[in-house]
């Protein structure tokens, strides 16, 4: 469709690319310079100077006043026939464009190309050099080049449009940079595989295309067009004007991730330190080396905060930022978190809009989940005392939160089916934005904790902005934690305390704990905490190895296998804590095995004990003798006691009594 990089139109509508005026009162051979001045080569001496900038040309009336309306309005409503210099300072194009403007009222062939065809418009008509004058005017001829010639051109809508940012407003009012965008983006937006005319492509070690020096390099049939093949060409452009082109871009419906992809290579061409190192010092404010300065151009998209102390490329920089954070696709992926972040450290030093930055920061808040640690030390530039920015990244934090908290709910009025195909998708990319999220807070964490400024409220909030359930682990959080009471040995002991309350010391690993219990800058109630939770653990582990030991032990063997595998391939560290813990547990063993021993023992002794006292309280046998005489002491004692009121039935029990033992006397002689 557009294969108009052959220029066929031009040989056919403008003789091979030069036009001229049939119609001229003068002989003359062309122009000439002598220093700082036009001449035209006739026998006819001038009659005019026209200063145009720099450049002064002798020139006559009679051509100039038969085709420009202007030089008709200046010498006739000047009223003064004497007139002979006339200074144009405003005039668009500047002497270049005059110069071919002059030669075609001169009826001299003029070469229209792409480099200058805008400027020769707006000059034409900043002249008025219109059909009310003549037919087939300066006006006409142009603008039927750029109708016919440049907009069915790849290569010349970009010259042409590169060409405008010095022709403002008059390449804005004449809709030249507006059509050449609307080309740009029809061709950008075509199908790959139909394209046809010449590109730049992804020239290596090259800041910007050499449009003269490019060869006609249109692909061949069996060559695989990128779909990124517009973004060298694009990223030539001035901010302004590609920001016009992106936005006709994002209408054609092209996709967000190329529309990112492009804005992102835009960036690393006219912001190199924001992308090479994300570092951006005051030194290396330079725009690069194919970049000029703004003098007549789109200067501010977006209106941020004067600041006189800027300089000029800071300002035009701040453009820049301002602009592509304009531009970036609604789109969570469009872009990728560290450009967002290194954009917003950007936005921060530049002193962007507050709107904009707020923008921005919302955006990466919905990817925060892939930020890393050193796109997140972004440095303090309000003079604070902290050196990173910690307020920022709580901010980011809290964006973090509410959108997740965003994507749930919405997730939530999903259907069943989609809901469990959704979270099957999830656990089966090891997708936890969450987590990822909690492991960056405390790399964060520990790496701000040495700065001494840094406030322990800062410290704390930022530790517990995450729910309970994002850290499975606080190794992280425990390492951060330490760093601050190494870098902050002057808290007090309430302090201390109050700042490990962040921590759960039951999700510490076996590592973490063994450094707990001899860190000495824990506080003792902190450690104490360690030890018991280390217990429990140590206790559960017991007896689940007592539950594990049943008849069909066989049956847990592979798995006994795979622990001892799992364990061969974790770390030295580990595998040392796992041999202490092994050999604690080994230690209550032994002493529960010498209670119970103890404890045996002394019921043997008890029993013994008890057989000994029931043999004690039993009563001893004895002979018929013995029991008499127990009976008769028995007897002896009554009388004794009761003497009294038993009258002669006592003497006579007592001389029955006394009997026996005379006869048993008298048998024993």
């Amino acid at each position: 469709m557009w294969e108009s990089e052959t220029e066929y139109v031009r040989g056919r509508e403008f003789g091979n690319g030069f036009f001229s005026s049939t119609k001229h009162g003068f002989n003359t051979d062309g122009f000439q310079l002598k220093g700082q001045s036009w001449y035209v080569a006739t026998d006819i001496p001038s009659d005019l100077l026209i200063q145009v900038g720099d450049i002064n040309f002798h020139l006559h009336k009679y051509p100039l006043l038969s085709r420009s309306g202007k030089m008709n309005r200046l010498i006739y409503d000047s009223k003064d026939p004497d007139l002979k210099r006339i200074v144009f300072e405003d005039l668009p194009g500047g002497s270049e464009a005059f110069e071919l403007a002059a030669k075609f009222c001169y009826g001299l062939a003029v070469d229209l190309t792409a480099g200058n065809i805008s400027g020769l418009r707006c000059a034409a008509e900043y002249l008025e050099m219109t059909e009310d004058l003549e037919e087939g005017n300066l006006v006409f001829k142009t603008e039927a080049f750029l109708s016919y010639v440049v907009l069915s051109s790849w290569r010349d809508s970009i010259v042409v449009l590169k060409s405008c940012e010095k022709l403002s407003p008059w390449a804005e009012n004449l809709q030249i940079a507006r059509r050449c965008s609307e080309s740009i983006a029809w061709k950008a937006c075509a199908n790959p595989k139909g394209i046809k005319w010449a590109y730049t492509g992804k020239p290596s070690n090259v800041s910007s295309p050499k449009w003269n020096d490019l060869k006609d390099s249109s692909p061949s049939r069996n060559q695989h067009v990128p779909p990124d093949w517009w973004f060298e060409d694009v990223s030539i452009l001035r901010i302004d004007h590609f920001l016009r082109v992106i936005t006709a871009i994002k209408v054609k419906g092209m996709r967000f991730e190329l529309i990112g992809a492009a804005i992102m290579h835009y960036a690393a061409k006219w912001l190199p330190c924001l992308i090479q190192d994300g570092e951006l010092q005051a030194d290396e404010m330079s725009i690069s080396s194919h970049s000029n300065s703004w003098k007549d151009g789109f200067h501010m998209i977006i209106p941020g905060t004067k600041d006189d102390n800027l300089s000029i490329q800071a300002k035009d920089q701040r453009t820049i930022v301002e602009s592509l954070i304009s531009i970036v696709p609604p789109q969570k992926d469009s872009v990728s978190c560290g450009f967002l972040l290194r954009l917003l450290r950007a936005a921060n030093m530049l002193k962007v809009a507050p709107a904009l930055v707020t923008e921005l920061e919302k955006r990466v808040g919905m990817q925060l989940e892939q930020a890393t640690l050193a796109d997140l030390l972004i440095p303090n530039y309000n003079k604070s005392e902290t050196s990173y920015d910690v307020d920022l990244v709580q901010r980011l934090l809290e964006h973090f939160l509410v959108q997740e908290q965003t994507d749930s709910s919405s997730s939530s009025r999903r259907s069943f089916s989609d809901k469990q195909m959704y979270e099957g998708t999830q656990r089966g990319n090891n997708l936890n934005p969450k987590s990822r999220v909690a492991r960056l807070v405390d790399s964060y964490l520990t790496e701000v904790s040495r700065d001494r400024n840094l406030l322990m409220t800062k410290f704390q909030v930022l530790a517990e902005a995450l729910p309970e359930s994002a850290r499975a682990c606080d190794d992280g959080l425990y390492r951060a934690i330490d760093s601050y009471l190494k870098a902050h040995p002057t808290l007090s002991e309430h302090e201390r305390k109050r700042l490990c309350r962040v921590m759960d010391c039951q999700k510490l690993s076996v590592d973490a704990c063994i450094h707990a219990a001899q860190n000495e800058r824990l506080p003792l109630r902190v450690v104490v905490q360690v030890l018991f939770s280390e217990q429990v653990k140590i206790s559960n582990t017991l007896a689940n190895a007592i539950t594990l030991k049943d008849p069909a032990e066989t049956r847990y063997q592979p798995l006994i296998t795979n622990r001892k595998t799992l364990l061969e391939g974790t770390p030295q560290s580990f595998q040392e804590g796992w041999v202490t813990a092994k050999k604690d547990i080994n230690t209550l063993k032994f002493e529960l095995d010498g209670v119970k021993s103890k404890h045996v023992e002394l019921q043997k002794e008890m029993e013994n004990l008890q057989r000994q006292f029931e043999k004690m309280s039993k009563p001893k046998p004895t002979s018929a003798w013995s029991s008499g005489w127990k009976k008769l002491g028995k007897l002896t004692k009554m009388t004794t006691v009761e003497n009294h009121g038993i009258g002669p039935q006592i003497s006579t029990t007592i001389e029955h009594v006394r009997k026996p033992p005379r006869r048993w006397r008298n048998s024993i002689s």
